[in-house]
């Protein structure tokens, strides 16, 4: 089981990295609120996976904070929910927002993630709850370097990679598009990531 990856960011595109490990390059999904995370392109950075075994692939799942990862590995517990739905409940809520919807019997919240129906929304709330009563999110962990701008690239460029990252989670094209040309027409965020979550948060409920 491979439990942690240390090494340097090769390739970032949503849902996807791709980590050098001393010469070998690790293939890992990750939820958008990992990659909000994440530092530069050549950087260092340490992840807490979770490697998923089926009879069609092997995939590695990687989390910046280990509480996130509990979390997931709480979600795919729930009957009906795999490692790709997991990933884009935690790509579309904050674990914290995500926590208070399943505690609060919030199900607007949860069905607006892409896949997550009325009865899924149920199902997560009943077999989660007194699960998560004592689940405790981890605070900013996050090194200064992962929190300062990775500047600034064209506003097409970026658009065109936040929309391949919401369809590779499950958003239909229109949908995705709709998204982040609202977000386009208030601000200009200097990242790809920044973009994808403004778009997620104006697809998502208020309140």
């Amino acid at each position: 089981m491979i439990g942690r990856l240390q090494g340097r960011i090769l390739e970032k595109q949503p849902p996807h990295l791709l980590i050098d490990v001393g010469g070998v390059g690790y293939e890992v999904l990750a939820p958008m609120t990992t990659f909000y995370q994440l530092p530069s392109l050549g950087e260092g950075v340490v992840l807490h996976t979770h490697l998923a075994i089926s009879e069609a692939a092997h995939q590695l799942f990687g989390f910046f904070t280990q509480p996130d990862r509990s979390l997931f590995r709480q979600l795919i517990k729930v009957s009906g929910v795999g490692p790709k739905m997991a990933l884009s409940i935690l790509s579309a809520l904050e674990a914290d927002e995500c926590v208070r919807a399943i505690l609060d019997n919030n199900l607007q919240a949860l069905v607006k993630v892409p896949g997550v129906g009325k009865k899924t929304a149920e199902r997560l709330v009943i077999e989660m709850r007194d699960r998560l009563k004592d689940w405790a999110s981890g605070k900013d962990e996050r090194p200064a370097s992962a929190r300062s701008a990775e500047g600034a690239s064209s506003a097409n460029a970026l658009a065109a990679d936040a929309e391949s990252a919401l369809v590779a989670l499950g958003y239909k094209p229109a949908e995705a598009a709709k998204a982040i040309a609202a977000v386009l027409k208030q601000q200009a965020p200097a990242r790809s990531e920044d973009l994808i979550r403004a778009a997620l948060r104006n697809m998502l409920p208020a309140g």
